[in-house]
């Protein structure tokens, strides 16, 4: 078999991690890159090297857009064989429009578009032929202001996802895949998970491996490219809207 790595942003922990590891027993190498998590980043490049791949850790600050040509730069000098980008870092700040600060702003975009955007640019201009895989959000399939930044960010990561597999095929294929309810943040009461669980059709909580297995589905399929796989339980398509058929006629 030949060699295949991967680099994923944001994998020392969570969902980044969990993406790290599933590649990793699919037999890709992985750059395991990290901002400030360092400790928790050499607790996973051990877990990962254990799977009897290679595994480095990378550290850079996402919201440095000028430091990544560096960045990949290191990667491909150790590892020369990398074809797959797994851009699965995100800034996530909840805030109303109102409520949203310039530094709040910044920050959501520097993380969830810029940073992408740029290594997607970096990455298909240094291999010869690979894929990119955009971690997205199934809010993008809402207009939820509560995340007013955060999610206008999603959203234009979506639009990019599809001009990069314009501008980069045949060469490089570019995907997107929008996660549901897989991993809430830890503050999230089980009364509020219940609320949420009853509004996917499924009516159950995602977990890892179910983006996991949509990730390598997505790499596997090579006529598949600027599409985003939602991977939610139905969550995203539950919002129908007022329509006459549903108007109860007897108020009138």
């Amino acid at each position: 078999m030949s060699k295949k790595a991967a680099l994923v942003t944001g994998s020392a922990i969570r969902l980044g991690k969990a993406i790290a590891i599933a590649l990793a027993k699919d037999g890709y190498d992985i750059a395991l890159h990290y901002n400030s998590s360092a400790s928790a980043a050499e607790e996973t490049k051990a877990e990962i090297q254990s799977l009897g791949v290679q595994c480095e850790a990378f550290q850079l600050n996402l919201r440095k857009a000028d430091d990544m040509p560096d960045f990949v730069k290191d990667v491909v000098i150790r590892f020369p064989h990398l074809s797959v980008l797994v851009n699965s870092a995100s800034a996530y700040t909840q805030a109303t429009i109102e409520n949203t600060t310039t530094a709040i702003f910044d920050q959501q975009f520097d993380v969830n578009i810029k940073a992408p955007f740029f290594l997607t640019q970096i990455f298909a201009n240094t291999v010869s032929k690979g894929n990119v895989i955009n971690i997205i959000d199934n809010k993008m399939a809402f207009n939820q202001n509560n995340y007013a930044a955060y999610l206008l960010a999603k959203k234009t990561l979506v639009s990019f996802t599809k001009m990069a597999a314009i501008e980069y095929a045949p060469s490089v294929r570019v995907n997107g895949l929008a996660p549901g309810v897989v991993l809430p943040a830890g503050t999230r009461s089980p009364e509020y998970m219940e609320w949420r669980i009853q509004g996917i059709p499924l009516k159950m909580q995602g977990t890892t491996q179910h983006i996991t297995d949509g990730i390598l589905s997505l790499l596997q399929n090579t006529f598949v490219t600027g599409q985003i796989l939602t991977v939610d339980g139905g969550e995203s398509i539950t919002n129908t809207g007022k329509n006459a058929g549903d108007f109860d006629q007897s108020k009138i």
